[in-house]
């Protein structure tokens, strides 16, 4: 019941942790609204996501594929918190190049934190009694690694032809189209597949709810 109570308490911090931290991050590199807090405010939610792993931890420490994913992504939830601070620092300073590459670095980071949770989620629905729960993970796990792929995949690209020196006329049109419309992209590759991520944890939470409920039932019957 210990562990169980754990695991409810983590999934809770990651459910409001990560869009907290989304917003919070974009607000500390676009806007001077927090900036009175300084590096706190990123690192305050960064941290809320890290602590959601470790409590989590408790659960089933026997199970080593299990362990195994979440290991992963509690190393990129520590870089996560790790690289949070470059965020007000490249606000600071935008024309610091190790500052911009720390950033790109911690999107990259991001993209990757939330993929190694989808296959965390997915290693925690298979220990749970439920068989819808199982087959909806991994219906929207699927899904949503493939819209993190390629979101990875284009910001890849986009990067490396932004680099090169000379492109030619009609691809720069057309990365100057896809950059007015990145708040499109990013609705579509990112939040989607972020909203999906809490409605799986906020469906996982529910389940193990309802069991350690009905476990109590049966027993006081």
């Amino acid at each position: 019941m210990r562990s169980l109570g754990h695991l409810v308490r983590g999934l809770s911090c990651l459910f409001w942790g990560l869009p907290v931290t989304l917003i919070v991050c974009f607000h500390t590199v676009r806007l001077d609204t927090i900036h009175t807090y300084g590096v706190i405010p990123p690192l305050v939610c960064t941290g809320l996501l890290v602590y959601g792993l470790w409590i989590i931890g408790d659960f089933q420490r026997q199970e080593r594929v299990w362990r195994n994913a979440l290991d992963r992504a509690r190393l990129l939830g520590l870089m996560l918190c790790g690289l949070s601070p470059f965020l007000y620092w490249l606000n600071r300073i935008p024309t610091n190049e190790f500052f911009l590459t720390a950033v790109l670095l911690f999107g990259l980071v991001s993209i990757t934190f939330l993929v190694s949770l989808n296959l965390m989620l997915r290693r925690l629905a298979a220990m749970l009694p439920d068989e819808s729960l199982r087959v909806e993970t991994r219906q929207f796990t699927q899904f949503n690694l493939n819209l993190l792929f390629i979101t990875l995949l284009f910001g890849i690209v986009a990067l490396a032809l932004q680099q090169t020196p000379h492109l030619p006329k009609m691809v720069g049109v057309i990365l100057e189209i896809l950059e007015r419309a990145s708040f499109w992209f990013l609705v579509l590759l990112v939040l989607l597949p972020l909203a999906m991520t809490m409605a799986l944890i906020w469906k996982t939470k529910e389940v193990i709810l309802e069991g350690v409920f009905h476990s109590m039932d049966d027993r006081s019957s």
